[in-house]
């Protein structure tokens, strides 16, 4: 009887140990909770951009409009790709944590990836084409809203075409069983939840951000440097020129000396 009691309990403590990590419920990720922690998230990870910022040399430094430019477009990026993992998460009578955890990881993986073949690929058309507005990091001189806007709008079909294919991706059989094993330890949905919608992804955000800005800004400094290169040949052909202008009028000027 003993026997039979003691395993009663262990199979009762099973149960509840199940139940407990069940994972977040439908809906978790858009209530009060879950919108809060997507607020921290937003203000921690756009804040990476502003202390990249203000530990740049103050020499190399883009003018405010530029690197506002630049880092919108990410931040657009960032908060398409976010709602639509929490839409699609919340489609499902699964874990919307688990699920989400699975279509963020995937993003910064295979979509980085989809996204870079995406941005080459479109950079060969716009080159060929000879679509100046349409070059990402480069605006005009001085800096146009236009081609900030047409540079916007081509970043989020390339979004859409990433989303679109980690979707189909995530169709494939077998996923399901490593999306329990991910969060399955973890008991209390709220403590699933900041990991799921705080944790990871701003410390994946915050390392793409950082390295997507700093090779923007190293494109930033490389025209710079040529403007510069290409001023001071001017300005060296212009000197030259008002000596060969001198050289000239002086030679004349002796020519006529010579003649009185």
């Amino acid at each position: 009887m003993e026997g039979v009691n003691v395993l009663k309990i262990l199979t009762n403590m099973t149960d509840i140990i199940r139940s407990a990590s069940q994972g977040c419920d439908n809906g978790a990720l858009m209530d009060h909770f879950g919108v809060l922690i997507q607020g921290v998230l937003a203000v921690v990870a756009f804040s990476t951009l502003m202390l990249k910022r203000c530990r740049e040399p103050k020499e190399e430094r883009r003018p405010w409009k530029i690197w506002f430019y630049d880092t919108s477009k990410q931040a657009i990026g960032a908060l398409f790709i976010h709602f639509t993992n929490v839409f699609l998460s919340d489609l499902t009578e699964e874990d919307p944590c688990s699920l989400y955890l699975m279509h963020f990881l995937l993003d910064a993986t295979l979509g980085m990836l989809v996204i870079w073949s995406c941005v080459k690929m479109v950079s060969v058309i716009i080159e060929k084409q000879q679509y100046t507005l349409l070059v990402f990091g480069e605006y005009g001189d001085p800096p146009q809203a236009a081609a900030w806007l047409g540079q916007c709008v081509l970043y989020l079909i390339i979004m859409i075409v990433e989303k679109t294919v980690i979707t189909l991706v995530l169709l494939i059989p077998g996923w399901t069983k490593l999306q329990t094993i991910l969060l399955n330890h973890i008991p209390n949905p709220q403590l699933e939840l900041v990991l799921v919608m705080l944790v990871v992804p701003f410390i994946v955000n915050a390392i793409m951000f950082w390295v997507v800005d700093s090779l923007i800004m190293r494109k930033y400094k490389k025209m710079k440097k040529d403007n510069s290169l290409e001023n001071t040949s001017n300005s060296n052909r212009t000197s030259m020129y008002d000596d060969e202008t001198q050289v000239l009028l002086g030679s004349i000027s002796d020519h006529y000396r010579s003649y009185e």
